[in-house]
């Protein structure tokens, strides 16, 4: 199938992505950037079946480290499917955001995964699948979130502008926006806010890593080849934009 590259692929969504490909038949690079340990067993967990797969450390707000990421001899192979997926979150109100803190989360979630598509950009295939993490938050903002809310806004934003661009060349370019998925983002819940949560949602569950990880894996395939520049919003109903 080829090789897939997914950022921030050691935990949650990006490890259920990273699963995903692997088991859709494409090697797998996985990034991570604070603890190897998860990163590894995924890619233990990988190479039980018949595809291979290695993670590498890349703080993806560092330039230099992305710099060294493209030099790692699988990319030479060249990328079929990029998932940038990597990001940070913290929760503050918006009230008390400070432009340091604004400007940390959009290095490492907007500026951080346009540099590493800049990076990997003489690597991608003619026929290149780039799907971008984005949020619900990027659409609807967020009281306790704005500068997530803002580094995915401009997340969908450069997308769907890439999009138009290198369409004509054969890539293409959508955005999945997650609403409420079982990630450590949640794992902080009282069992009454986990409720409140479920009960906002139409569907009546939190979404799991894997439903986002199907989502991928449909815009990686040819069942997808008319669709770029899309914001898909995998949410159960949460929003509706």
């Amino acid at each position: 199938m080829g090789v897939a590259l997914i950022t921030g692929g050691g935990r949650g969504i990006g490890a259920a992505i990273s699963k995903k490909m692997a088991a859709d038949g494409y090697d797998v690079i996985l990034t991570y950037n604070t603890s190897s340990i998860p990163a590894e067993l995924i890619v233990d967990q990988i190479r039980k079946t018949n595809v291979d797969a290695v993670a590498v450390n890349c703080d993806c707000g560092d330039t230099r480290e992305i710099s060294l990421l493209a030099t790692h001899p699988w990319i030479a192979k060249g990328i079929d499917v990029l998932v940038l997926n990597h990001g940070l979150y913290e929760r503050i109100s918006a009230t008390d955001l400070h432009l340091d803190k604004l400007q940390r989360t959009m290095s490492v979630n907007f500026e951080g995964s346009f540099s590493v598509w800049k990076a990997l950009q003489p690597f991608l295939a003619d026929n290149a699948r780039i799907i971008v993490i984005g949020s619900q938050l990027g659409t609807r903002g967020s009281p306790h979130g704005a500068d997530y809310a803002a580094s995915k806004a401009a997340l969908a934003i450069w997308a769907k502008s890439l999009a138009q661009v290198v369409g004509p060349n054969g890539q293409r370019v959508n955005v999945i926006a997650p609403g409420f998925v079982d990630t450590a983002i949640l794992s902080g819940d009282s069992a009454e806010k986990r409720a409140s949560r479920e009960d906002e949602v139409p569907l009546k569950r939190i979404g799991k890593p894997e439903d986002i990880a199907d989502t991928a894996s449909f815009l990686a395939s040819e069942d997808s080849a008319y669709v770029t520049g899309a914001v898909i919003h995998v949410n159960g109903g949460l929003y509706l934009p």
